[in-house]
């Protein structure tokens, strides 16, 4: 393997096992194919997909590193905490996750009728059209479903106008509390990461006071540089990376091809003052 200085990470993405459009050895195909030497399969509250990843990085000759993507209630915000690292076969942290899961189709039937009232029919079962695993059913099922149904002109549209909170189709959640999520990643041997800092709509001192109660739990990194983030957000989560001494880390958020706002490993650096998370593998 290349030194590690050199080496591509991309340590966010996902696959056909959460809300993503390729199966997870695809995504590893595709990310070989980019130039990534460390890759990290980041699904949402879902180990499934790690094992096939796995196998498909060990035959394109990259590194993989287990990972996962919970979803965390702060400040009646949905927040995403990424454990990387982990050991996919921990009981505790596949439980856990196992438990958050099951709100996920509850919450399906209550976005469904929200699009009811609005006159779009037939969203419930549109969306689990679009799940490969209907335990995941989330809301870019949903916006796929009303894509193709020519309701939106993409995926990022239906978000701005149904799926946010404040818009008709929003539906809130109460997932996992910060500090135990964090211990289910510890526990389980792997390091937890703030993902993607600059999509909360957070104050100042809102974002201030989380990230110190991220530490507190022990949290240990944030992404600073992640596919939403603009230039100018590198620079801000880079001055929160050193102001909290966290590590920093760096990844896509990747989907899919046609609705990620960067391709797997095309990335542009850290900023190399910076601690990056990978700084002992």
């Amino acid at each position: 393997m290349a030194a590690i200085e050199t080496c591509n990470f991309d340590l966010h993405c996902h696959s056909t096992i959460s809300d993503g459009v390729l199966a997870p050895a695809e995504v590893v195909r595709r990310a070989a194919a980019n130039g990534v030497s460390v890759l990290a399969l980041t699904d949402h509250d879902e180990l499934a997909g790690l094992a096939a990843a796995a196998d498909a990085a060990r035959a394109d000759g990259i590194r993989f590193v287990p990972g996962v993507e919970i979803s965390v209630t702060w400040a009646e915000t949905t927040i995403h905490i990424v454990g990387l690292g982990l050991d996919p076969t921990h009981g505790e942290l596949d439980a856990s996750l196992r438990h958050l899961r099951a709100g996920r189709g509850r919450r399906a039937e209550r976005i469904a009728v929200e699009f009811d009232e609005l006159g779009i029919p037939g969203t419930l079962e549109g969306a689990y059209g679009y799940a490969e695993n209907p335990k995941l059913i989330g809301r870019a099922h949903f916006a796929r479903f009303l894509v193709d149904c020519g309701v939106a002109r993409d995926v990022a549209s239906v978000f701005r106008h149904y799926l946010v909170r404040g818009k008709p189709g929003y539906v809130p959640q109460q997932w996992a509390e910060l500090a135990e999520a964090v211990a289910w990643i510890r526990a389980s041997g792997g390091r937890a990461v703030v993902a993607h800092p600059g999509r909360y709509k957070f104050s100042r001192e809102q974002l201030r006071q989380f990230l110190a109660e991220f530490k507190a739990a022990g949290g240990e990194g944030i992404e600073v540089v992640t596919g939403s983030h603009s230039p100018d957000q590198y620079v801000e989560f880079a001055r929160l990376a050193r102001e909290f001494d966290l590590l920093a880390s760096r990844g896509s958020d990747f989907h899919g091809p046609a609705e990620s706002h960067i391709d797997l490993g095309r990335l542009p650096p850290l900023p190399s003052d910076l601690k990056p998370v990978w700084h002992d593998w």
